[in-house]
């Protein structure tokens, strides 16, 4: 790698084409990208969801670090709005085991980041009786944040959850008997 100009940063194959890279890509290209993914697949199970937003966390040093070792669960997790301001509770993120005594605390309120006109749409459907908005996946997007899938939720009924169920071993069977006639 060279080092060219003020602050430029070319690597072997593009110093004849003079293809400038910036650091982040740099960083971005010496280091891979964990693939946290944090599902909550009861979520889908025991509600319709409505609508999807994708949430920005405000989080400290030892719960990213937290998080980018996958330590982390929001099966049960929902979000509340308290003074114009979205939160998450009752997610847990495991304390970092290098931490020293300015750790976390595993079961915090941690706050959401959402645009204000997001947030009032979401105020607008929880005044309904019987919604409410759950966590569906938390991930470290491409600049290394971490970030919450929520979704507007409505409860299922006993019966639309037998339905679901029905439906996922008809399509298994489905798949088995076309993977049979392959």
């Amino acid at each position: 790698m060279h080092f060219l100009e003020f602050g430029g940063f070319y690597t072997q194959e593009s110093v004849g084409q003079h293809a400038k890279l910036s650091k982040f890509e740099l960083f971005k290209n010496k280091m891979p990208q964990s693939q946290v993914n944090i599902k909550n697949k009861r979520a889908r199970f025991e509600y319709h969801i409505t609508d999807t937003y994708v949430a920005g966390i405000q989080l400290t040093g030892t719960e990213i670090k937290s998080i980018r070792n996958s330590k982390a669960s929001i099966i049960e997790a929902y979000c509340i709005i308290d003074d114009g301001q979205m939160w998450v509770r009752n997610m847990t993120i495991i304390e970092y085991d290098n931490a020293s005594f300015y750790n976390h605390k595993p079961r915090n309120d941690r706050k959401l980041l959402l645009n204000r006109s997001e947030i009032d749409k979401i105020d607008k459907f929880l005044k309904d009786k019987g919604n409410t908005v759950i966590p569906l996946k938390m991930f470290i997007s491409e600049k290394g944040y971490a970030k919450l899938e929520i979704g507007l939720a409505t409860g299922k009924k006993l019966y639309d959850k037998r339905q679901d169920l029905k439906e996922k071993d008809d399509k298994r069977e489905v798949d088995r008997a076309m993977k049979r006639f392959k």
